[in-house]
């Protein structure tokens, strides 16, 4: 089985945009645990960023550094190419929006989206102005009367976005913003946060552990293990392009099989499995093996197969004719299975970098 090089992430012309956050040997450490492990990082202007973990890896200390709710123990926070390390939140340009929505229950929607106009003196006229248009961005314009408790989750949560947006910062910080709602909210959600950032053009850095947020809203996402960041690229080079094992097993499902003392990866949906009689095309990458298990997933079936070369291998087919798979029939059945040349991958082995 041969294999195929790793592409760069990006072009010479995106490297070269303006960053309107860049992180510079950034380092924190709450006692003996290292949650940020000196990392390096650029943003770039009117990005939707998404920094993706699980819990631990280092992602929200590293929001919380951008913020200012933490100060480094070393290395630089810039924000439009200035040093903000050591300044606290209220002197940087950039807004926080959390899971908890922070909503004043007291207040009515608008007075909530004005609170922080008011806070910096901003004129009455100015206020209502920029409160009905964050109120529109986020599609609640005759909301404004209503208090929190009259709103369902996603509603509490415009309002929330609308109240850090009516600022204009130069940068909007997310927080798992979407962890409260149940999961056709999420989904619904997600579409309209990126619809929001397309349109008011702001950079979103946006923190979560779910996989299928960071693929579906980001330009890029930033993989973080251990403190440390494993890959940066786009949805579709991380996903595809796995560069390390621990990416390839977090963000979606895959393969990883030893073959010629490498260790390499493969998407269980860019796997064929062959009819009976059925050769592998010319210059496909192919094993031998046994079905073990026949999992029915709905709209797709899970074979796991047993390798004759050592290993296992996950196959996902699409249930196209809308029939159920006999499971029992096809377990211990020999099958042959193949897939396209450049959808092999090396990885590196390290569990986070």
């Amino acid at each position: 089985m041969s294999t195929q090089a790793l592409p760069e992430a990006g072009t010479a012309a995106r490297a070269a945009d303006p960053l309107d956050v860049q992180l510079v040997a950034v380092r924190k450490t709450f006692g003996d645990v290292v949650a940020v492990d000196s990392i390096d990082l650029g943003i770039r202007r009117g990005e939707f960023f998404t920094m993706l973990g699980p819990s631990g890896s280092g992602k929200t200390t590293t929001l919380r550094l951008i913020a200012g709710f933490e100060r480094p123990d070393s290395g630089q926070i810039l924000l439009g190419g200035e040093d903000v390390a050591q300044k606290p939140p209220y002197d940087r340009d950039v807004n926080t929006v959390f899971q908890d929505y922070a909503l004043f229950p007291h207040m009515t929607v608008a007075q909530n989206v004005e609170y922080g106009l008011r806070v910096k003196r901003v004129a009455k006229d100015a206020r209502r102005q920029r409160v009905t248009e964050a109120l529109e961005t986020v599609r609640l314009p005759e909301f404004g009367a209503r208090k929190p408790g009259q709103l369902s989750g996603g509603q509490r949560q415009r309002v929330a976005l609308a109240r850090a947006l009516v600022n204009h910062p130069r940068v909007l910080l997310l927080d798992e913003p979407l962890g409260a709602l149940d999961l056709k909210l999420r989904q619904e959600m997600q579409i309209e946060l990126k619809r929001i950032q397309q349109e008011v053009g702001i950079t979103f850095i946006y923190v979560t552990h779910d996989q299928e947020e960071a693929l579906t809203m980001s330009d890029r996402i930033a993989v973080f293990s251990h403190g440390r960041i494993d890959q940066v690229g786009t949805p579709v080079e991380v996903y595809e392009h796995p560069t390390t094992e621990f990416v390839a097993g977090f963000v979606g499902v895959s393969n990883i099989i030893d073959r010629g003392g490498r260790r390499i990866t493969v998407r269980p949906e860019k796997i064929r499995m062959l009819a009976a009689g059925q050769e592998p095309e010319a210059g496909d990458d192919s094993e031998r093996g046994v079905i073990r298990e026949v999992i029915y997933i709905g709209s797709v079936t899970r074979y796991v197969v047993d390798l004759e070369a050592g290993g296992t291998l996950t196959v996902v087919r699409q249930n196209i004719e809308g029939s159920r798979p006999d499971g029992d029939g096809e377990r211990g059945r020999p099958a042959q299975l193949a897939w396209r040349h450049e959808h092999t991958y090396v990885i590196d082995e390290r569990e986070g970098t």
